[in-house]
């Protein structure tokens, strides 16, 4: 189920290696539409994975998440054999589609598999995979993208095939549940996330204030005030709202947005950062992000008790302390030497290996069994918004800060991309200059995402401390009764 998880997630990062290859393709996108190639996979994952989830509790996990590995392997060889634009972005739906199919269902049939003694370590073992894809992402995709942009592609359809064949193999069917699908729900929230994320998507390069973005907002607010009306008058509602009642599953989600926020936001101006500012090749900036992981993966199985002994809310704090830490860190080093930004890579690590095992328990464990699909499509939602608002948010900030810290020489003309600036550059000074500039947006971006993490993820601890008051207080009133 791990397996299956890095490699739906690890595409979302892998994808934006491949922009400048993609931008030159003979497929001659425009820059939107190349927008467009990479946010289309991200936004129908993230608006179908709690239908998803939902359609895998009513009608069989095990069917749902292996018709959503077959999707994602069609989209692939689509996407690969693409001659247009419009088959390109086909094949991203698709592959997008079959995600949303993935995520949710594989944490489903893990919780139901496993013996409830086992389950926390399982639990923390497939959310550490959820942050080391996007790593593995970056260094598979930096590999494959030497060859050309259709190899990436290429190679994830047999990858989904031996996932599809696997997952036939060993997955054990799970109890069905008999409670209709609230198709209604499901529509109104799949449009509402729908259009909160082209809000997000579109805000960086239309502007926040522009009619198409606040219209995508206002219209994300008045599906999202429907989905509640609709949900509170169904008897078997698809998401029932009355269950943000639950301290800790508030605290669950909000925890989890922000911890993507800030993961996401780092893998945004990481690839570019270490190309233009260091140097480095694409294959080495996919392998340069490798020290983040590392901590994952040797602490996965050890949070689960970790925090059981000390306290989802001691864990959580801690969490978001190294998490905001280790961003303010990087952007402080943002002008230094690799060696310095690893140290900060590791301690991210160490954060995003406190975070997401502890945060997706507290989400799955404040739900029945009976909703573990649609528990899991929330904790993909949460973390799908998350990242899209980290790479929204920090590429504004870095944008905003590279142009106004250019040479004087090449501020005219409006907005540039570094490529731009670089293009326009003449001599040593300016490219110096452009490069010096990237830097300050990196830094800058670097510590709007650190210092927001650190604020969020104090309210969140404050919401789990709160949900672990009120389970003290219920635990004595029974006991008294």
């Amino acid at each position: 189920m791990s397996i299956c998880t890095v490699l739906v997630v690890g595409f979302v990062a892998s994808i934006n290696l491949a922009v400048p290859d993609l931008a030159a393709s003979s497929l001659h996108p425009s820059s939107s539409t190349v927008l467009w190639i990479v946010d289309l996979y991200v936004l129908l994952f993230a608006c179908l994975v709690i239908p998803s989830g939902a359609a895998g509790d009513r009608w069989g996990r095990k069917g749902v998440l292996l018709t959503g590995i077959g999707l994602f392997a069609v989209g692939a060889i689509i996407s690969a054999a693409a001659p247009n634009v419009g088959v390109m972005l086909a094949g991203r739906a698709l592959t997008g589609v079959g995600a949303a199919g993935v995520l949710p269902n594989s944490l489903a049939v893990l919780v139901h598999a496993t013996a409830p003694q086992r389950r926390p370590a399982a639990i923390g073992v497939w959310a550490a995979a959820t942050g080391i894809a996007g790593a593995v992402g970056n260094v598979v995709g930096g590999a494959l993208l030497e060859v050309n942009w259709r190899t990436l592609f290429a190679v994830m359809a047999p990858l989904a095939a031996i996932c599809g064949l696997w997952v036939a193999r060993v997955a054990p069917r799970t109890e069905r549940h008999t409670r209709p699908l609230d198709l209604r729900s499901a529509a109104l929230l799949t449009l509402a996330t729908a259009a909160l994320l082209a809000g997000i998507i579109q805000g960086p390069g239309d502007g926040w204030t522009s009619g198409a973005v606040l219209g995508s907002f206002a219209a994300a607010v008045a599906l999202l005030a429907g989905w509640l009306a609709s949900s509170l008058r169904t008897e078997h509602p698809l998401l029932d709202p009355r269950l943000f009642r639950i301290p800790l599953l508030r605290a669950g989600g909000l925890g989890m947005t922000v911890a993507f926020f800030g993961l996401f936001g780092l893998f945004f101006v990481n690839a570019s950062y270490l190309q233009y500012v260091h140097g480095f090749t694409v294959l080495q900036t996919g392998l340069a992000i490798l020290p983040m992981p590392i901590p994952m993966v040797l602490l996965a199985r050890r949070v689960p008790k970790f925090s059981a002994r000390f306290g989802s809310t001691r864990t959580v704090a801690l969490a978001f302390a190294f998490i905001g830490g280790a961003l303010v860190g990087l952007a402080a080093s943002a002008h230094l030497s690799y060696g310095v930004y690893v140290i900060w890579l590791v301690l991210l690590g160490i954060g995003g290996a406190l975070a997401l095992p502890t945060l997706t328990h507290d989400i799955t464990s404040s739900l029945p069994p009976a909703q573990a699909g649609v528990g899991a499509g929330l904790q993909a939602t949460t973390r799908e918004v998350g990242s899209a608002l980290g790479v929204a948010i920090v590429g504004t900030v870095l944008a905003s800060r590279f142009n106004s810290a250019l040479p004087d020489a090449l501020r005219g003309g409006g907005p540039h991309t570094v490529a731009q600036a670089l293009g326009a550059a003449h001599d040593a000074a300016l490219r110096s200059g452009v490069i010096h500039a990237y830097a300050d947006g990196t830094q800058l971006a670097l510590i709007v995402a650190g210092v927001a993490t650190l604020v969020v993820g104090a309210l969140v601890t404050a919401q789990s401390a709160w949900s672990a008051r009120v389970s003290r207080t219920v635990a004595v009133e029974t006991a008294t009764a």
